[in-house]
């Protein structure tokens, strides 16, 4: 098909500033049948995109998806095998936002209606001008950083006060806050653990609160990154590092300077980047991948994990001089069940935050009501406990498990007969919990991964790990 816009001539069409700076930070992913049109489009946007990659179907595209993150998605509706719409239906039923503009030489109101289903960012017909799509990209770019933008206020807005107080008056609590008191205003490392759902970021946030540091708090969580990847994430990149790196590019712990890094779920991050994080908490320097000068950083750390370091070492998941490094200060972060009595408190907490959030009025737990919270294992921790009080605040009344359950610390302890079986192992009651609260999301990974607090990554993992060992 011929394309009269492949004659347009770039430097008709200058650039605006805002353009320029939105396209330069951006990676764009084509998706089209046609040779032509992907090179015109891929002609048309690389020389100002950080990133652009092309595919000629959906399973490429999903391949490319695996190494790489976009910020923008360009597909045409008519593709061979899964068709455009259909592959943005399946994305969108996984939790996936990723912004879409849909092109397509075969309009009609029903493709254009089931485009806006899928919340299609933009639709442009073939054949479309140069201006055309580069002013579709650049809206689709500018609503994205505005919407991230917003998303970075509303969480800043939230911890405002969350931020300042641990919720809870158990021993176990109490006691953790002492020695978060003790060493908040020194500069030392830091390693906290506990569960899943715990609130390990809640405790990183409040020390980093307590030692009055001037700069920025700044989370990373190490499972969500890459290992290609995280290095420049943390260390930034020169101009010119590795295809792509058009500028150069300050990591997190620059961002983090005068402030707090927290390295969430630091057992998943590679034993390379393991030696290099033990290098700059040692020599507080930082060299950006590409670069042969060094940065000082002052920058102190925080890390997290769900694991017990100790037994990863052993193991060899972990290096044993970097965890000797870590835990200048351990904390453990009780689980919930370990702290019962703080359930009042919590629930409290929760609905008057999600009330005044949800636009309800907030209201207060009747004693049986507080009871039944009490009589459950908790198994998602504080996470869960949030998760329960928001649903219950929208239906009225608390989950058929949580209802039916039984105390945790007398009888489901030493019944047989009820909570999970004595002969159970430990992944067993994982995989039980995983596949039962993917359930109840739907089958939504990615609300599934949120409320086990994981990540997307590590919960496919999970049920390939189990699918695999179904199947032998």
């Amino acid at each position: 098909m011929a394309i009269p816009a492949h004659k347009a001539n770039r430097s008709d069409n200058p650039p605006t500033a805002n353009r320029e700076a939105l396209l330069r930070s951006s990676a764009i992913l084509i998706v089209d049948d046609e040779p032509g049109m992907c090179n015109f489009l891929q002609r048309a946007l690389q020389d100002d995109c950080s990133v652009v990659r092309v595919a000629s179907n959906v399973e490429e595209a999903e391949e490319i998806r695996k190494r790489e993150h976009f910020d923008l998605l360009i597909v045409d509706i008519r593709l061979p095998g899964v068709s455009g719409v259909e592959w943005m239906q399946s994305l969108r039923a996984h939790g996936d936002q990723a912004d879409v503009i849909f092109i397509t030489a075969y309009a009609d109101l029903e493709t254009a209606i089931e485009a806006l289903r899928v919340s299609a960012s933009d639709f442009l017909m073939k054949p479309f001008r140069l201006e055309q799509i580069l002013n579709s990209v650049e809206r689709c770019l500018e609503r994205r950083h505005v919407f991230r933008e917003n998303m970075l206020l509303r969480r800043q807005v939230d911890q405002i006060y969350s931020d300042r107080e641990i919720v809870g008056h158990s021993a176990a609590i109490k006691n953790m806050n002492q020695i978060i008191e003790r060493i908040a205003s020194s500069p030392v490392t830091v390693l906290i653990e506990g569960e899943t759902g715990s609130g390990k970021e809640l405790v990183a946030r409040y020390i980093h609160h307590l030692c009055g540091l001037t700069g920025p708090f700044v989370p990373l969580n190490c499972s969500s990154i890459s290992s290609e990847l995280i290095e420049s994430e943390l260390f930034g990149h020169a101009k010119g590092a590795f295809t792509g790196a058009i500028s150069a590019r300050e990591g997190l712990f620059s961002y983090a300077k005068d402030g707090t890094l927290f390295l969430d779920e630091i057992s998943e991050m590679p034993l390379s980047m393991q030696t290099q994080l033990l290098r700059v908490l040692e020599e507080k320097k930082v060299r950006p991948v590409g670069s042969d000068r060094e940065a000082s950083v002052n920058t102190r750390v925080i890390a997290a994990t769900n694991r017990r370091l100790a037994e990863e070492v052993e193991v060899g998941r972990f290096r044993q001089d970097l965890f000797y490094r870590l835990e200048v200060v351990t904390i453990r972060v009780p689980p919930l069940r370990e702290r019962l009595d703080d359930i009042p408190d919590l629930a409290q907490h929760f609905i008057k935050n999600l009330s005044a959030e949800l636009g309800m009025s907030p209201i207060s737990l009747a004693h049986d009501e507080v009871k039944t919270l009490q009589n459950y294992a908790w198994p998602g921790n504080v996470r869960e406990l949030k998760n329960v009080i928001e649903r219950y605040l929208l239906l009225g009344k608390f989950p058929t498990e949580l209802v039916q359950s039984v105390n945790p610390t007398d009888d489901m302890i030493t019944s047989k007969t009820r909570g999970f079986p004595s002969s159970w192992s430990l992944e067993d009651v994982v995989k039980h919990h995983t596949k039962r609260v993917l359930e109840e999301s739907g089958n939504n990974k990615s609300e599934t991964a949120r409320c086990l607090g994981i990540s997307r990554k590590t919960l496919d993992r999970k049920l390939r790990h189990w699918e695999r060992d179904s199947e032998a």
